[in-house]
């Protein structure tokens, strides 16, 4: 590990410690980024997993948060080689009786909804007209000031509801209950319970807003432009370069820390008061999940054509079939037909394959630190409408809770939310605080997925953490 003063050390390079960092550099001081891995992303990166020439993306693929995010579209990271695909439409949700589509269009998802055209705009329109507004309200810390408080209004008054509270009030035919449904079943929380209408609201309103774009190239390209962009900046990353407690860092004015509270409480040991201690111990886990990556000899054969033009799908049928999965992950079940989340982006970036080939990116939700093989249950899902799916393997990547917490120590126990996504802990994340970035510890702060506004692939928790720390620290 590099020794020498810096003003500020982040620990870990996620995207949330790279946007860190990028502020932080910025405002003229001198950043260093240490990294335990040998590639800087955090979950935000490719490998060839499964045969030569494909391309695939260990963590994270779709990143509609990241394309919507206000800090990262402040960075101008296309200067830095960061190019977005939009697939021919965002999302897909196959049925037995023709999938439901989402487009980028407002109106044409709409009509392509049949008896529920009215409700599918009555819950969407106002909030996708502000989608820019509400975008910045949403992804800070809660409770605050807003800057646009009649956008917010448009989206709190329905955000407060369960998603099968909208989904009973607004939509009544299966299409636009399955299409809510999926998107609300994001929140890894069971339908009835808050806030997982707002997840629904929130997908729905980006989908129709910057879109559901991935990077060309994987979704290493958006690390090597925030990289980039921080070296710019004059700021520093330095790979395989483990740190095992705060002690051993090099001299520094401020330490943000990119990690969940359980690896913060590792790192910082008994330095940390017993109450806050305590605090980060009761600190609840989402559920985990279990991953797939495909290489395959041709396209998914979708029985419906419409699911060829989606980057995204959700795979389980019915939102009563959706509700079902979720509540069994929620009450500790393996759930026979599980909810799988789909992405296929080499139809869309040839270079994510060999000439004819194709990837297939694909994981479902299982209870916490489950060590359950889902290979079969969610090979059944995708054949229930796409016969012939498991002929056109090649070959396969499968990473379970053991896995990914190996991978990247952040995802303990398969959990790639940073926590539950309770109301309760969106509110206090991971602690009930005016400012939860900051620790006990003096000029040492939480930027991880942990704190607020959350998950997803969006920076903003490391850019408020940052603000703090110049504010606390540099002011």
């Amino acid at each position: 590990m590099r020794s020498g003063a810096h003003d500020v050390i982040v620990v870990g390079s996620g995207p949330n410690g790279l946007a860190a960092a990028i502020f932080l550099a910025r405002a003229g001081l001198s950043v260093l980024v240490l990294e335990a891995k040998e590639t800087p992303g955090g979950a935000v990166r490719s490998a060839e997993l499964t045969q030569p020439g494909f391309i695939h993306d260990v963590g994270s693929a779709i990143h509609p948060m990241a394309a919507g995010s206000p800090y990262f579209r402040s960075l101008g990271l296309e200067r830095y080689g960061l190019k977005w695909v939009h697939p021919g439409v965002p999302l897909a949700h196959p049925l037995p009786d023709g999938a439901a589509i989402m487009h980028r269009s407002l109106d044409e998802t709409a009509d392509g909804l049949g008896q529920d055209a009215g409700g599918y705009r009555q819950i969407m329109e106002a909030i996708v007209a502000a989608w820019e507004e509400i975008a910045e309200e949403i992804l800070q810390p809660l409770p605050h000031i807003p800057a646009h408080p009649f956008a917010l209004a448009q989206f709190g008054l329905r955000a407060l509801w369960p998603a099968q509270a909208l989904i009973e009030e607004w939509l009544h035919g299966e299409k636009a209950r399955a299409l809510f449904a999926g998107l609300a079943a994001h929140s890894f929380l069971p339908l009835s319970a808050v806030p997982s209408g707002a997840f629904g609201l929130v997908l729905g309103m980006m989908g129709h807003g910057p879109g559901w774009p991935f990077p060309r190239g994987g979704a290493q390209a958006i690390t090597s432009a925030l990289v980039a962009c921080l070296r710019d900046a004059g700021g520093e990353v330095e790979c395989n370069a483990p740190v095992r407690t705060l002690a051993e860092l090099p001299p520094a004015r401020a330490i943000l820390v990119d990690v969940s509270p359980r690896q913060f409480l590792q790192l910082a040991g008994d330095t940390l008061p017993a109450g806050y201690q305590r605090a980060l111990t009761r600190y609840r886990a989402a559920p985990g999940i279990f991953k797939i990556d495909y290489a395959l000899d041709g396209p998914v054969p979708w029985l419906d054509a419409s699911c060829h033009l989606a980057g995204t799908l959700h795979i389980c049928g019915t939102a009563a079939e959706v509700a079902a999965s979720e509540q069994a992950i929620a009450a500790g079940r393996i759930p026979d037909r599980p909810f799988v989340l789909a992405a296929q982006h080499s139809p869309f970036d040839p270079t994510r394959a060999p000439a004819g080939k194709h990837t297939l990116w694909a994981y479902c939700h299982i209870p916490y630190g489950s060590i359950f093989d889902m290979t079969s249950r969610i090979e059944a899902q995708i054949e229930r409408f796409a016969p012939g799916f498991r002929d056109r393997v090649l070959a396969r990547h499968t990473m379970g809770p053991v896995q990914l917490e190996h991978w990247n120590p952040n995802l303990a126990g398969g959990d790639i939310s940073g926590g539950a996504c309770t109301a309760w802990q969106m509110l206090a994340r991971p602690i009930a605080s005016g400012c939860p970035y900051r620790t006990p510890l003096t000029g040492v702060y939480l930027c991880s997925a942990s704190t607020p506004p959350g998950g997803g692939v969006h920076g903003m928790c490391g850019f408020h953490a940052a603000r703090a720390a110049l504010a606390d620290v540099f002011a």
